[in-house]
């Protein structure tokens, strides 16, 4: 016990990443129990170890037929393992946190903090631009739990009839809508049933459910807790609220109208339905790129440039301290931003009538650095293992790494040794870079004087 307590102390970061770490493994011994299994078998343990990953980091990628590899167990170990990858590896260490240190200490609220704001991973002074204040903390993580509660119990409740609709026995539906909700709020994807969403392929509602799910787990437990505190009032929304709302909806328009001008024509996936359902399946499209996972389309038979639109729209993903991933919407916006106030020559990032810090910035840009480079070196590894299509395999990739779920269809064909370095990807992208550079630098060093100034050529 003194062991985690002085871990929490010393390095926050390093000690959720441990936790998060410590519950993969745990969970990989369970899926490889032959109780787990359909047929009673030791499921391999690589398809155990990424099933695992694939569980607690949220994602969706699976290396196995998720809806019959695995017997009831199995699933229920799928149910759980989403849950408590929702809820967010840094949320979860402050629960731990609290229970070792029976109470929510400085260290404690600093580490949640860290989830609603990746600057509080650092150390030293924290600028006054915060997305959840400490004192608000544990109601931030009361928030996690009640939101995530609620709004999948009403989730289920409105698929409910849908799967009646489809078939579905009503004993069955029971265990399947709140299975559907929870892979929808967390934006994992995966389905119970062998079929996936074909049999609601025309059930809209049943879609929109899905779709407005996504949205909420893709926003942010922040901005859920600002949404519930103010509702209406947008005057009195935080700064991060406004940003990931503004930026979520306008690249889930942007994207469903890109998706219908560029398969409109494809025969293979829009261009064989009528209007209607050509346009709602590109929207529904456009908001599981953003980390929802779902797919009615046959993601390998879309057109290259469509590949690309979808791998640009999973990179960013959704809101910061939500259940999606990738670089996040308002690091996103936060450097657009940088670009419009540069090119408008305002020496400071401005907007709704605040001030953005230079150092938002600058973390920002180190998260799409990173971001980039451990997409670049996990695709020229799978690359050189599989020797795939390189478009398939940078997809699958940012999928991946983004925790989307989505996939051409390389994931399930990949040999072992690239099996493990996408499980690495989707681990990375899961625990964050900010955070993982913040738990790799062990402490910070300030400087007590200033070099001269030489400016190099850029351009």
């Amino acid at each position: 016990m003194e062991f985690f307590r002085d871990l929490t102390q010393r390095s926050p970061a390093r000690f959720a990443i441990l936790i998060f770490l410590s519950l993969i493994l745990l969970f990989t011994g369970l899926f490889s129990l032959p109780l787990a299994a359909a047929d009673g078998e030791v499921t391999p343990f690589a398809d155990a170890f990424f099933t695992a990953v694939s569980t607690i980091c949220v994602t969706g990628l699976a290396t196995v037929d998720m809806a019959t590899h695995w017997s009831a167990f199995g699933h229920v170990l799928v149910f759980v393992g989403v849950q408590i990858g929702a809820l967010g590896v840094l949320t979860l260490a402050s629960i731990l946190g609290l229970v070792i240190s029976r109470r929510l200490g400085l260290r404690a609220k600093l580490i949640a903090a860290s989830d609603s704001n990746p600057l509080r991973t650092h150390g030293g002074p924290v600028n006054e631009g915060q997305t959840v204040q400490l004192g608000q903390i544990g109601s931030l993580l009361a928030t996690v739990a009640l939101s995530t509660l609620v709004i999948e119990g009403i989730i289920a409740i409105l698929l409910f009839p849908g799967l009646l609709v489809a078939g579905v026995p009503w004993n069955v539906a029971l265990w399947e809508a709140p299975f559907y909700a929870a892979m929808a709020f967390t934006n994992t994807g995966f389905t119970p049933n062998a079929d996936g969403l074909e049999p609601f392929r025309h059930d809209y509602f049943f879609l929109t459910v899905l779709m407005a799910g996504v949205f909420l787990g893709s926003i942010g437990f922040p901005v859920i807790y600002t949404l519930l505190r103010e509702r209406w009032r947008v005057r009195r929304w935080s700064l991060h609220a406004k940003l990931t709302i503004i930026t979520t909806v306008m690249l889930f328009f942007l994207g469903g109208v890109v998706f219908l001008v560029l398969e409109y024509d494809n025969l293979l996936t829009l261009g064989t339905k009528d209007a209607w359902d050509t346009t709602f399946q590109a929207f529904f499209l456009s908001a599981m790129t953003r980390s929802g996972g779902f797919a009615i389309l046959d993601i390998g038979e879309l057109n290259q440039s469509s590949l690309l639109v979808a791998c640009m729209l999973m990179f960013v993903g959704g809101g910061s301290a939500s259940t999606a991933g990738g670089i996040k919407v308002t690091t996103l916006a936060v450097i657009a931003l940088a670009v419009v106030s540069e090119a408008k020559g305002r020496a400071s990032n401005q907007v709704f009538g605040r001030r953005i810090p230079s150092d938002v910035l600058r973390v920002a840009l180190s998260v799409v650095a990173w971001g980039s480079t451990i997409v670049a070196l996990s695709t020229i590894i799978i690359t050189q293992i599989t020797k795939a299509d390189l478009g398939d395999v940078l997809f699958d990739v940012i999928s991946g790494f983004a925790t989307v779920g989505l996939s051409t269809g390389l994931t399930e064909t990949l040999p072992d040794p690239a099996v493990y370095v996408l499980a690495i990807t989707i681990v990375m992208g899961r625990v964050g870079t900010v955070t993982l550079a913040a738990a790799v630098a062990a402490s910070t060093r300030s400087q007590l004087y200033s070099l001269p100034v030489e400016r190099p050529i850029v351009g």
